[in-house]
């Protein structure tokens, strides 16, 4: 499906898009990607790199131009303590991200369109959630990005199945992805790459927001990208799936599995209870990828932490260069 296919990976700069990009390569495709303030990860002059302003519909229609499938990774993120205080970062650039996207691949009559949605339209359950769980109800905390996401899910449904000429769309809803190429800054980061950054810096005492016990579904960077792209082959249109490890573990497990891959395993360990965490449960069912997809995660989350603490221990300015 990909090869010699013209691929737009907005985000192109960002921990999914270019880790996409690098698998996009692999499959033959001719990659234009976007970047923003950041430079690229990754330097190969098979990519068409374009800095471009995605709240600006005339860049949108600029790097749309030609394409014949785009998957929207361009987003803007942060961890627990930006999200606990200052939610609404989330909620306008990203609505406005993503529906100029939609509407400039729509006019250049883009085949296809790949949007990476989330977790957080699910509500908090005791047990793992299928597709269609999702009820718009969320837990609060995730109010907002929740809707944010949920409301461009909608927007990909009005594209693919509301309109007389429409545009097929794919819809990913993914658990808490990890490994190479991650979100190394202590201001934006999500919970397995501050916990490499201070397993890899032998921080003492070593600290972890929250109590530890919370249960999160982790899956490893390159077993999301082949779920995102059998999704994108697979699935004819709008209808959400969950591509995720399946199976949740503790933030003391992660822990637990970084501290014995960097041989830290005597480190102090300080739990900050009065720190901001997020979702204290979920668990992700992905018996649908399994059966429509035959996809399954690959790599275990002890193998897929050792890979990631020593792809940042051999890049060390990597953050700095951010």
């Amino acid at each position: 499906m990909f090869k010699n296919a013209k691929v737009l990976v907005t985000g192109g700069a960002g921990f999914v898009g270019t880790n996409l990009i690098l698998r996009l390569l692999d499959l033959g495709a001719q990659v234009t990607a976007t970047i923003h303030k950041k430079e690229p990860q990754i330097k190969d002059p098979r990519v068409a790199f374009i800095r471009a302003e995605l709240l600006n519909a005339a860049d949108c229609e600029k790097v749309c131009a030609g394409q014949d499938y785009v998957f929207m990774c361009a987003a803007n993120t942060s961890g627990a303590g930006v999200m606990a205080t200052t939610p609404l970062v989330h909620l306008t650039p990203n609505v406005i991200m993503n529906v100029s996207m939609l509407d400039a691949a729509y006019k250049a009559g883009v085949k296809k369109f790949c949007f990476l949605s989330s977790n957080t339209v699910y509500p908090l359950t005791d047990y793992a959630v299928k597709e269609e769980d999702c009820i718009d109800e969320f837990y609060e905390k995730y109010h907002i990005v929740a809707w944010m996401k949920r409301f461009t899910e909608i927007v990909c449904e009005m594209y693919d199945k509301k309109i007389a000429k429409p545009m097929k769309t794919c819809v990913v809803r993914p658990g808490n992805i990890y490994g190479e190429y991650d979100d190394f800054e202590w201001a934006t980061s999500h919970v397995i790459p501050a916990l490499v950054r201070k397993v890899a810096e032998r921080q003492s005492p070593l600290e972890v927001w929250g109590d530890g016990k919370d249960l999160k579904d982790f899956v490893y960077i390159s077993d999301f990208i082949d779920g995102m792209l059998a999704a994108f082959e697979k699935i004819d249109g709008y209808d959400p799936i969950n591509i995720a490890g399946g199976n949740s573990v503790t933030v003391r497990d992660v822990l637990g599995h970084l501290m014995k891959a960097a041989g830290y395993e005597d480190a102090q360990v300080k739990y900050l209870t009065d720190k901001p965490t997020m979702i204290p449960k979920r668990l992700i069912n992905i018996d649908r990828a399994k059966r429509v997809l035959g996809w399954q995660p690959k790599v275990a989350i002890g193998d897929g932490l050792a890979r990631t603490l020593a792809w940042y221990q051999a890049h060390p300015l990597a953050v700095e260069k951010k």
